[in-house]
């Protein structure tokens, strides 16, 4: 018995070469399906997509040869002969799943997360690679699932960049506000999931607007939007996250 068997090293370079690219265009077929759906403003979105897909090919790759260093007839432990190696880490990938449900609550009409709950999963993933002794394929997941999220939450990349927040105001409304309150939504570069309009007495009317905003909406632009625009009674913004 060498020193390849303890640390799972009977995969050559170029197998291992072979097995980044795998998980590379899990992720990218995994970005293609997640762009789709960022562009209708779905929870789930670039990154969610990304990572999902790129922790099940990870964790496809160790199903199929994480546990060669007990399979030949030289394998690591002799008593591990005729077991099935991959029953615990295949009840570690279900078992971790309800962890990550825990971290998925809903907020209003949004739901938060999702992609937390996706990087558990694939945590978990990283988890088993290096148990199994494929400390390269490790390594590289963490490094490429940690360089995905700092780069879309640095730069703004489809929905997933956006923030949630819910607007109140109370107007005197003569027909002219709607376009007023469009274009200021604009300039904060903000785009409403729902709007609730009603109509109070003497004119008054309440908007209740549920948004998705690339920046957070401050009290400096409250304060500057009621000032410019004098038919607003009342103003309010509760961010979501």
């Amino acid at each position: 018995m060498t020193l390849g068997n303890y640390l799972n090293s009977q995969f050559s370079m170029l197998q291992t070469l072979e097995f980044f690219f795998r998980i590379l265009l899990a992720a990218v077929f995994g970005a293609a399906i997640g762009f789709e759906r960022t562009r209708r403003f779905k929870e789930a979105g670039i990154r969610t997509h990304v990572i999902v897909c790129a922790a099940a090919a990870l964790m496809m790759i160790i199903s199929k040869y994480g546990f060669a260093d007990l399979s030949g007839p030289d394998g690591l432990f002799n008593g591990s002969r005729g077991a099935d190696s991959s029953r615990i880490a295949a009840q570690v990938i279900s078992g971790i799943s309800f962890l990550g449900a825990g971290v998925i609550f809903k907020n209003g009409n949004t739901v938060k997360g999702l992609t937390t709950a996706a990087g558990i999963w694939a945590t978990a993933g990283i988890g088993l690679a290096v148990g199994a002794g494929m400390y390269w394929l490790g390594l590289f997941v963490t490094v490429m699932i940690a360089l995905l999220q700092y780069l879309m939450h640095r730069y703004t990349v489809g929905a997933d960049a956006y923030r949630s927040c819910k607007l109140r105001l109370r107007v005197k409304d003569d027909g002219s506000f709607q376009p007023i309150l469009q274009s200021r939504l604009k300039q904060w570069e903000a785009r409403p999931v729902s709007v609730r309009m009603l109509r109070e007495e003497e004119g008054v009317v309440r908007f209740e607007l549920s948004l998705r905003t690339l920046h957070d909406i401050t009290p400096e632009d409250l304060l500057a939007f009621s000032r410019e625009c004098g038919e607003i009674l009342e103003i309010s913004n509760s961010q979501s996250e």
